[in-house]
Parts: structure tokens; C-alpha cells; sequence
């Protein structure tokens, strides 16, 4: 990546005599311009990648960033490009304050004011160069509108500096099918441009200047094409159902077409954000519908609202909060607001009823037993008799037995499992080393999520990003795991490796990577004794 938008001059000021408001009505053009880039960029893009766009779209017109840096000009005599980035910094120190998600939302904020002060200036846009040949992109971070727009023709694999495997920089890369290693600290200081570098995502390495032989085995194992037939499956013959995440209805007939088994998890949060008000039970139901017509006779799970923490919505959640992610998110919401999930149920029914597909309904963040107890019971009430829980905080994990006494079957959240288990924000690339599902902890509470599913004859899947790695998938079969829910791009390889492992296998492979000491430790482990992860190009 290019160098930075440097900082303006501390202190810059307009000459005396300079029309002080014409120079601050240029930030408001320069606003428009930028969203205007970036809405144009999100109608290119699909699913989480065109809400992620949008929502950066959201800050760059933000009317208090705009109107701050405008006053700045007019009351302090401030050039423009320093107005915006100290008003930038003031809206950055607040969502630094709340922490949490929002914490996480300053890159955003950060690539809106880079945007803005080189429009100001006169400058190109900050992003990816241009280059003739395909190439590998190296950077200290990258924010998630710029993953979201690359061209995957041109951009053959991402490394940086910091970020987590959770973060969204990262799950829009899997989504997108583009190998990604991040937190690799000092690859800035010892790559240089031009030179050879071959990134492993699977097995996050990154080799500096590979040898003729290194390059030729990763170049025959790309060429390799594979698919998926629909059956996921270990060596010999345990049923694993391999399903597709979807973000957005346009994401639905390209996951059946990958030969994804069903939708393991549906997120309807598409339909909620960027509103000042929740959408009518006739447009959730036609959404809803667009899902269930690409999968008739199969299992979709449909998730209820997760608002709240990085998803804050007006007419939900409207009241700031010190730490958003431990604040009112998913269920929660339905104490103050019980109206929002009583009409998305609605929707769900309906669309159920219209369509053939096997539905299946989930609620987000369930901690307690009453919890559960009470959305199945709303469930009920609108006919949906097939009624689950994500697990995603330790408390559900270690009460799986008595939550799934009344709930259908399981879904288990790893990253943010991941995060409240190991108290690391799973955006923060500081902390990037805690926050990964192979930490024997997660695994652990995975173990005993699964247990209490055998405990009552329930099934509990995963959906997670971890589903997602073909090593760590065969871990999860193995602490009894029975169904794995991914990006579609991901179905292959997963289902590669499943096929290359019996089950008895599988589950020695859980037994020593609950036996590790680290994430680092159990993830090597496994690998080693996975040899055909090296055939499979894995």
C-alpha cells in the first residue's frame, strides 16, 4: 500500500482576507464526493461487503463531522484538510470511549478522513496501487471498504502488520476467496516491493523470497480445481452437514449452487440497518422468501435480529452505552422493543409457509436457561416449532444441558465465543493472539456445549469463522460437532479433508488439541499429525 494521508500541519491557518465560508463549504462538497465513491463502490459489492461499504458511506456524509470541521474553519481559521482531521479526531476519541465494537469503528473513521483530506489537497484517493501484474498486497492494515472493493483478479493474497482473525478486514477476505495472513508483525520491514513472496492462508505463513521448487508446488496446487457434491462426510462415512452462511438474500442461489447442504446460518440483519425504523413484516417476508426458494427441502436456519454492539440500530438501541459488546445486543433487545422480534417471527412464518424450505429459527446472545425457555415459547406461539440459540458466551456453553432441555439444537458463535472467553476484542489486533478459536479454552467450552447436546439428543453445529478452516473443522467434528457452517467458498476444502479423516481419527485430533497449552501450540499439533493437509494444499 501507497504511504498514508500524512497528518496537516498542526496549526495551519487560512490567510487574512480568505472568504472563510466558501473555504469551509468545501468540506461539505468534498463529503458528498466521497460518499458518493463509496455508495458507488457498495452497489458493486454484495452481502456484508456492500453493508460495510455503506455504512463508511454513513460517516463520510456524518452531519456532526461535517459541521465540526466546518466550524473549525470559520471560528479558528483553520485550512480545511486540518479542520477535518482534528474534527475526525475528536468523533474517533469518542468511539474510542465507548470501546468495544466501536472501538473498532475508528479505521472507518479514519479511511473517511484520509479520503476527505486528500480530495482537499488535490490528492488521489488513498488505496490499493496500480500495478500491471497481479500481485500480493502488503500493508499495516487495511480497512474493510478497501477489502471489499478489491479486484481479485489483480489482488492475489493480503498480509498485514496487524488486525485479528475474526476482525471484518478478515472475514470479508475469506468471503471474497482471497488468502489472507494477518498480524504478521514486521512483514512491512522485511518485504519489499517487487520481490517474491508466498502467502499460505490456510496455514497463515508468509515466505520471503521462496525457492523455484516452493513456488512451483504452491503454483500446482492452486491450479487444482475443487468442488463440493453435496455430502459432507469423514473417511468413513459420519455424516457432517456442510452449510453456507448468508448475509444477504442476493447470497442465496450462489451458496446452493456451491452444493452447500443448507444455510446454517441466515443473518437478517440486512433488512434492519441503515433505518430509522424496522422494516414492515411484508418486506422482511419477501426477503426472507428470496432464502428459502434457494433451498427447498433443505434446512435454512434463520437468525433473529443481532442488533446492538457494532450494529447499533435507532429504534433499538438508542441509549449509548460504555461497553456496547457486553451491553444490550441480539436477544436482549427484545426486553425494551419485544415488538421487532414478534413481527420478524411473523415474517418468518409466513415466508415459511409460502416456501419449502426446512426452516429452522435462532435467537442471538442467549446466556441464561430463562432465556432460551422464553424464545422457544414465542416461537411456538407463531408456529415455528423447530426454535434454537446461538452459543456465544461462556455461560451458554457451560448450561448447554439445561438450555437445550427446551431448545431444538444449537449454533455455536466462535467468534464471539471466542472473544468473551478470552476477554479479547476480536477487532483489536492487539490482541490478535488471544483472540483465536484454537485457543484450548474456546475448545473446551465447544466440548461442552457438544456434551450437553448429547445429553439431550440435540444437534450443535458451528457457524463461526472457524468452521470455515478445514484443520480446525476436523477438531470440531471430533468434540461432536455435527453440522459446519461457512463462507460457500469454503465448502470444498473443508470438505476435502473431512473426506481424507475418519471419525475415530477426528476425535483423537480434538483429544490433543484440548490437551495444548496455547492456541499456537494446539494448532501445530493438529497439522503435524494431519499429513494430507500438504496433498490437499491445506
Amino acid at each position: 500500500m501507497p504511504d498514508p494521508v500524512a497528518e496537516p500541519p498542526s496549526g495551519r491557518r487560512l490567510p487574512p482576507g480568505t472568504d472563510y465560508a466558501a473555504e469551509a463549504t468545501r468540506i461539505g462538497r468534498a463529503s458528498e464526493v466521497v460518499r458518493a465513491a463509496l455508495d458507488a463502490a457498495a452497489d458493486l459489492a454484495e452481502g456484508d461487503s456492500a453493508d460495510l461499504l455503506r455504512a463508511t458511506a454513513a460517516i463520510a456524509a456524518d452531519p456532526s463531522l461535517v459541521e465540526d470541521a466546518e466550524q473549525r474553519v470559520i471560528a479558528d481559521r483553520l485550512v480545511p484538510e486540518r479542520a477535518v482531521w482534528e474534527a475526525a479526531e475528536a468523533v474517533a476519541e469518542q468511539f474510542e470511549a465507548l470501546g468495544g465494537y466501536f472501538a473498532e469503528r475508528t479505521q472507518d473513521i479514519a479511511d473517511v478522513r484520509d479520503r476527505l483530506v486528500a480530495h482537499l489537497t488535490g490528492r488521489p484517493a488513498p488505496g490499493v496501487p496500480a500495478h500491471e501484474e497481479p500481485f500480493v498486497l502488503v500493508a499495516a492494515d487495511l480497512a474493510p471498504a478497501i477489502v471489499a472493493t478489491l479486484d481479485t483478479a489483480r489482488v492475489l493474497a493480503i498480509v498485514t502488520g496487524t488486525g485479528g482473525p475474526t476482525s471484518h478486514t478478515a472475514i470479508l477476505a475469506r468471503a471474497r476467496g482471497i488468502p489472507t495472513v494477518v498480524a504478521a508483525r514486521g512483514a512491512e520491514a522485511v518485504v519489499h516491493a517487487e520481490g517474491l513472496v508466498l502467502v499460505d492462508g490456510s496455514a497463515g505463513t508468509v515466505t520471503v523470497d521462496p525457492t523455484e521448487e516452493q513456488v512451483r508446488a504452491a503454483r500446482a496446487l492452486g491450479d487444482q480445481a475443487r468442488t463440493f457434491d453435496g455430502h459432507g462426510r469423514t473417511s468413513d462415512g459420519h455424516a457432517v452437514a456442510l452449510l453456507a452462511n448468508v448475509g444477504d438474500p442476493s447470497d442465496a442461489e450462489p451458496a446452493a449452487a456451491a452444493g452447500a447442504e443448507g444455510v446454517g446460518l441466515f443473518r437478517t440483519e440486512f433488512g434492519f440497518l441503515g433505518r430509522q425504523e424496522a422494516p414492515t413484516i411484508d418486506e422482511q417476508v419477501v426477503a426472507y422468501r428470496r432464502v428459502l426458494a434457494a433451498f427447498p427441502g433443505r434446512k435454512v436456519v434463520i437468525r433473529t435480529l443481532d442488533a446492538g454492539a457494532d450494529k447499533p440500530l435507532p429504534f433499538l438501541t438508542d441509549e449509548p452505552e460504555v461497553n456496547p459488546a457486553l451491553g444490550v445486543r441480539g436477544l436482549r433487545t427484545a426486553v425494551r422493543h419485544p415488538e421487532v422480534l414478534q413481527d420478524q417471527l411473523t415474517a418468518i412464518a409466513r415466508a415459511a409457509d409460502e416456501e419449502h424450505a426446512d426452516v429452522w429459527v435462532m435467537a442471538p446472545m442467549v446466556s441464561t436457561v430463562d432465556e432460551a425457555e422464553q424464545f422457544v415459547a414465542s416461537c411456538a406461539k407463531h408456529g415455528l416449532d423447530v426454535a434454537g440459540v446461538m452459543i456465544e458466551v461462556p455461560s451458554a456453553a457451560l448450561l448447554s444441558g439445561p438450555i437445550l432441555a427446551h431448545a431444538a439444537f444449537a449454533s455455536i458463535g466462535t467468534n464471539d465465543l471466542t472473544q468473551y472467553t478470552m476477554a479479547a476484542d476480536r477487532l483489536l489486533g492487539a490482541v490478535a493472539e488471544l483472540s483465536d478459536p484454537w485457543q484450548p479454552a474456546v475448545l473446551h467450552l465447544v466440548a461442552a456445549a457438544c456434551a450437553g447436546g448429547a445429553q439431550q439428543g440435540r444437534p450443535v453445529g458451528v457457524c463461526g469463522e472457524a468452521a470455515a478452516s478445514p484443520a480446525l473443522a476436523v477438531v470440531l467434528v471430533g468434540l461432536g460437532v455435527s453440522s459446519l457452517s461457512m463462507t460457500p467458498r469454503a465448502l470444498p476444502d473443508v470438505a476435502a479433508l473431512l473426506a481424507a479423516t475418519s471419525f475415530d481419527e477426528c476425535r483423537r485430533l480434538a483429544q490433543l488439541a484440548l490437551a495444548a497449552s496455547s492456541a499456537a501450540d494446539a494448532r501445530s499439533i493438529v497439522r503435524a499429525a494431519l499429513p494430507v493437509l500438504e496433498d490437499l494444499g491445506l
